[in-house]
């Protein structure tokens, strides 16, 4: 089975939790936090330059990536003398043409890290609301037409809740609920929301320590399981109650995120550790430990029987989902937040810089290659999202879309 083959099997087993269409790319790393999409036809070769549809000006400064819901880009931005302005911006996806753009006053600290922003969580949507959550812990509902349905200011519930570089956790919608993970050295806690009303279905205490991991999820008998990272352990939740399932008790990474194969969970956790799933919710089984395959801020991406990591070097490490044995490794330019995406039998990596790069994944030459490569002239560190077979990049100040 080739590359392109292995990321569409991967792709059809990764939709857990939610209910976005077509080729959505519905919140943090695309459908079922998976970094991996069936689309094809993207820009892979040639000047990319000119392979750009669009480019629009965005407000605000962001960190957090686009999402693409229903012929719609959402994305979100934080502006104002006291980064105290959050926007969430619609874009057209074929025209780029500004639908909407909304504002709100944060209700929570603003601090943050100079390199970071207020709009730092990329937003999650279940095609029929958009759920932006910011550092300063206020999460707005929205419908697709930019209407209001609810808001929450966390912070007058918690008002400990924030660390002095600022917050980044990304939302999961899993059926009925929003999962936030609000993890500090203060108030540390993650919450289950209604999605419908805004009101806490339940709330965990967690270690009280800086975390900017994301939620990740899937679905076995019968329950959605929202996956709450840590720097002390890795746990599982049930996503509508909070009900603990079970836990992985060893240290993990506090930027990347778990990465959710069809049956097997990669953890950044001295290096990976792949835990084997069962049936059922019970402890899962440890398959494989590889200290090597450590990621730096970028996550793990998992796509057929490859196990994709962006290590401290800048250094592209393949290794096979099965074992954890390093196939190959590809040196790339610079270093990297963002993390990958794979389409096509390609990966798309955007440095911090801002320089795109296409790399072929030619598992049949025993390597990989940079095939394509293009400067943006400007910080990226969101996380790239792929709809309708076009690649889209929230900069510092721009969003892009390179494609038909």
């Amino acid at each position: 089975m080739n590359v392109a083959s292995r990321a569409i099997v991967c792709g059809l087993v990764l939709l857990v939790g939610c209910a976005a269409q077509g080729s959505d790319w519905p919140q943090f790393r695309g459908p079922g936090g998976s970094s991996v999409s069936m689309d094809t036809g993207l820009p892979t070769t040639g000047e990319l330059g000119s392979q750009v549809a669009w480019k629009q000006e965005v407000p605000g400064r962001a960190v957090s990536g686009p999402i693409v819901v229903q012929g719609r880009v959402i994305c979100t931005g934080s502006g104002g003398a006291n980064d105290d302005r959050l926007f969430v911006t619609c874009h057209d996806a074929k025209t780029g043409e500004l639908v909407w753009q909304r504002e709100f006053w944060a209700t929570g600290r603003t601090q943050r890290h100079p390199t970071s922003a207020v709009a730092a969580p990329t937003a999650a949507s279940d095609g029929e609301s958009i759920y932006a959550f910011f550092s300063s812990n206020d999460l707005v509902c929205l419908s697709l037409d930019g209407d209001l349905r609810w808001l929450r200011g966390l912070t007058a519930d918690h008002p400990a809740s924030y660390n002095d570089t600022g917050m980044a956790s990304s939302p999961l919608v899993m059926g009925d609920t929003v999962v936030v993970q609000m993890e500090c050295q203060g108030d540390s806690f993650a919450a289950g929301i209604d999605k419908h009303t805004g009101e806490t279905r339940w709330r965990r205490d967690r270690l009280k320590s800086a975390n900017w991991v994301s939620p990740a999820g899937y679905s076995r008998a019968g329950r959605n399981v929202a996956l709450l990272q840590s720097s002390d352990q890795l746990t599982a939740h049930d996503a509508l109650t909070g009900e603990e399932l079970w836990r992985f008790g060893k240290s993990c990474s506090t930027i990347p995120s778990v990465c959710v194969g069809s049956d097997t969970l990669y953890v950044p956790s001295d290096g990976i550790t792949a835990l084997a799933l069962g049936q059922g919710n019970e402890q899962p089984n440890e398959r494989w430990q590889v200290s090597r395959l450590a990621p730096d801020n970028a996550s793990p991406v998992v796509a057929g029987d490859r196990v994709y990591v962006i290590n401290g070097a800048g250094v592209l490490v393949v290794a096979s989902a099965d074992d954890g044995k390093i196939v190959w490794q590809l040196r790339l330019t610079g270093s990297f937040w963002a993390t990958p995406v794979v389409a096509d039998g390609h990966l798309f990596a955007v440095n911090q810089d801002g320089m795109l790069q296409v790399i072929r994944l030619d598992d049949a030459g025993g390597k990989g290659e940079v095939v394509a490569k293009h400067e943006l002239g400007e910080a990226v560190l969101g996380s790239p999202a792929v709809a309708d077979g076009a690649l889209f990049i929230r900069g510092d100040g721009h969003l892009w879309k390179f494609g038909k």
